[in-house]
């Protein structure tokens, strides 16, 4: 147990923060908090309210911002605290920093300093998502935020659609339909999946269904809040050459482009990418 009247060992302490309930912080986070020399956090606002919840006093000691945004500015002036012997905690939003949040850098430069890394572990909207899906958790592939625009986004779900894993993504309110709609396309409209909104908040949601079925949904739909999709593995793969040419004589005739046949013949079979494509590109050359 770490006592707040006494120093912390020098370090950089990564603490996990609620994303949702403010009691979901674990009391060694809170321990870290009252204790360490000095404080750093995406948005001092949000740590401030936290602080004040749970009765963490900053009793003079320095909170500063450290984000995506000011981390070149920012980083040498923390790790010039580390190496001065300071303890330092870091927070960022909600849940686990690194984990689609910031931090990674300061993390590298603080290793590279020979500077000790301390994880605080608690609450993570992954791991949320994970345990209330409802979809196999003893693989799993977390993919972060997928890129705003489709053809992008598209390419990535493609090579995505191979991984023998459950995928998760985080995703925007905004483009969720568009994502999903996406989704069905290229990993396949009858693959299981759960939208996870609001985690551990008051109008926590978990709507689980076929990615087709989740898609025409949300196709007009804009829900509120937190969003993250869990999406069940690629079923097992045939080894099969003889459906794969009939799927590929088929979407090469239906298709405008090779491409789409090859992309349209992915999400029907669950091939990885490369190995289609080099039969369309042979069966195409055989014409």
């Amino acid at each position: 147990m770490i006592d707040p009247k006494k120093p912390l060992e020098p370090a950089l302490y990564l603490v996990a923060t609620p994303i949702g309930a403010a009691r979901d912080i674990t009391l060694r986070g809170l321990d870290v908090l009252a204790a360490a020399d000095v404080l750093a956090a995406e948005d001092t606002r949000n740590t401030r309210h936290l602080l004040d919840l749970h009765g963490v006093r900053l009793n003079g000691r320095a909170l500063v911002p450290y984000h995506d945004h000011n981390g070149p500015m920012q980083r040498p002036r923390l790790i010039g605290m580390l190496k001065e012997g300071k303890s330092l905690a870091y927070v960022s939003d909600a849940g686990t920093p690194l984990i689609a949040d910031p931090g990674f850098q300061l993390v590298r430069e603080a290793i590279a300093a020979g500077i000790k890394v301390v994880a605080a572990p608690g609450a993570s909207a992954l791991l949320a998502a994970l345990t209330v899906a409802g979809l196999p958790t003893d693989r799993f592939f977390f993919a972060g935020f997928l890129p705003p625009k489709s053809a992008a986004r598209r390419k990535l779900l493609m090579d995505y659609a191979s991984i023998p894993a459950t995928l998760v993504f985080y995703e925007s309110p905004r483009r969720v339909g568009k994502s999903l709609r996406d989704m069905a396309q290229c990993l396949g409209a009858d693959r299981q999946a759960a939208l996870c909104r609001e985690l551990t908040k008051k109008f926590e949601e978990v709507h689980r269904d076929a990615l087709g079925e989740l898609a025409a949904v949300y196709e007009n739909e804009t829900p509120k809040g937190e969003i993250v999709l869990v999406i069940g593995a690629a079923p097992e793969r045939e080894d099969n050459p003889e459906k794969l040419e009939g799927a590929l004589k088929q979407a090469l005739k239906d298709a405008v482009s090779l491409r789409d046949a090859v992309d349209d013949v992915v999400a029907e079979l669950g091939l990885p990418r490369k190995q289609v494509y080099q039969q369309a590109l042979k069966m195409a050359g055989n014409k």
